[in-house]
């Protein structure tokens, strides 16, 4: 693996909450780090029995707001308008993987649909420089306590890869994830 910190990008379906958590932990130790969605809309809880409120890719202060003057009291209760707090000092706003030409060294998705967003993706474009990529899917519930631990784990996965020799000590890191964590990790290589 490199010795420069790794590119990591961190892929959920609206890079909202468990893509940026992942994010948040990963640029604290260190990483190249840069989250997306892999979905065609922003999906956020709506208010009390009301259908889930869709956004374009657009800014999360703007998201913040919106939903505050819809119902404040409810956002704050769910926590969502403390995630978007939380995402704005992070990055302006949520990205589409699928518009983003960047090379990475590992790509970790949040869940199985992201993860197969992304290799569909990545099995599309036109591939230039054969360079491989990982791609690995840890299925993360979407909560808050959920999101934190997934972070957590996909952090200590980047660090043993930081420190690894090959992609071949990828399956051995997933493994020993498996085993400590009790849950097993879908992955493929893709090519760019």
């Amino acid at each position: 693996m490199p010795s420069s910190p790794l590119r990591v990008a961190v892929v959920c379906m609206s890079n909202v909450n468990r893509s940026m958590e992942a994010h948040r932990v990963l640029r604290k130790n260190g990483f190249h780090v840069r989250s997306f969605g892999a979905g065609s809309h922003v999906r956020l809880p709506g208010g009390p029995c009301k259908p889930p409120v869709l956004y374009d890719f657009t800014p999360y202060k703007k998201m913040h707001s919106d939903l505050s003057s819809k119902d404040q009291k409810h956002y704050q209760r769910n926590g969502v308008l403390r995630i978007l707090r939380r995402n704005e000092r992070i990055k302006p706003g949520p990205e589409r993987f699928q518009e983003c030409p960047d090379p990475f060294d590992v790509i970790f998705t949040c869940g199985q649909r992201a993860y197969n967003r992304v290799v569909a993706d990545l099995c599309a474009r036109d591939q230039e420089t054969w360079q491989p990529v990982p791609v690995v899917n840890m299925d993360i519930d979407d909560t808050l306590e959920a999101a934190s631990l997934g972070a957590s784990n996909i952090c200590e996965l980047c660090q043993g890869l930081q420190q690894a020799d090959d992609m071949q000590s990828l399956t051995e890191l997933l493994q020993a994830a498996k085993e400590k964590t009790g849950r097993s990790f879908l992955h493929t290589v893709c090519f760019y």
